[in-house]
């Protein structure tokens, strides 16, 4: 890994957070969280994130699996059943919204911190399991999140008590929904469902679906990687930024 490595002590153990700052000039810079997708923190999203902050901002990066330490997955084997896909699944579901949010009331609170990011507002971003937890950042944290991202991001509206379209009426962030056309788990009756919450609760929001991209469309190195889809990810993003960091 590249980046800025911090420890936070947590009651679950040590949250191991990694800060990507421009390689140039000083700052400070506004500050994104960006959540993992399920296969966790890795190089390919470490570069990803040094992408992102070297257009003018501090990109934390936490490792939500720190609570079960795991060896790295292989995405192509994970794409079929076995004991491979199995483990997966379960470090998936050994982490939930509330513990991510505590997690990131103390990534929050250490960015306050620290001499290289802006203090006030912020942003989140996630892709796949990630970007639920950069929607329910925004409602939960609503007065320092001004924007939030989400790409390629599964069970964003779901029966479920903390699924994340239930705390809309919390956001006051801006909002955006990168969704791949291709993606069981962002179906149109949870796009129609995200919709109407968001609207409901005047967020300020754009759903976008990307023609033909599948789930994981957007993260370098996935299988579903798509060239085309990933570069319109970028535009959108960093516009999306800047107009609001």
């Amino acid at each position: 890994m590249i980046g800025e490595r911090i420890d936070l002590k947590t009651n679950d153990g040590v949250l191991d957070v990694h800060v990507f700052t421009p390689e140039t000039g000083s700052g400070p810079w506004p500050a994104i969280v960006l959540y993992m997708d399920a296969f966790g923190i890795r190089p390919a999203l470490a570069e990803m994130a040094q992408r992102l902050a070297s257009n003018g901002y501090a990109v934390t990066l936490p490792n939500l699996y720190y609570r079960t330490p795991f060896a790295p997955f292989a995405p192509d084997v994970v794409a079929t059943e076995g004991p491979e896909r199995e483990r997966f699944k379960g470090m998936i579901a050994s982490i939930n919204q509330k513990m991510i949010m505590e997690d990131t009331r103390q990534v929050i609170e250490r960015l306050d911190r620290h001499s290289s990011v802006r203090r006030g507002n912020l942003g989140t971003l996630g892709y796949c399991m990630g970007g639920g937890y950069a929607l329910t950042a925004a409602g939960t944290f609503p007065e320092r999140i001004v924007v939030a991202a989400s790409f390629h991001g599964g069970s964003l509206a779901t029966d479920k008590p903390d699924s994340p379209h239930r705390l809309a009426a919390t956001m006051r962030a801006r909002v955006y929904i990168g969704a791949a056309e291709i993606d069981a788990s962002f179906p149109p009756e949870q796009q129609v469902r995200l919709e109407a919450a968001l609207t409901d609760a005047g967020v300020r929001h754009t759903m976008e679906i990307y023609p033909k991209a599948k789930h994981g469309f957007a993260v370098t190195g996935h299988i579903a990687y798509d060239d085309e889809a990933a570069a319109l990810h970028w535009r959108r993003l960093l516009d999306l930024l800047k107009e609001t960091l």
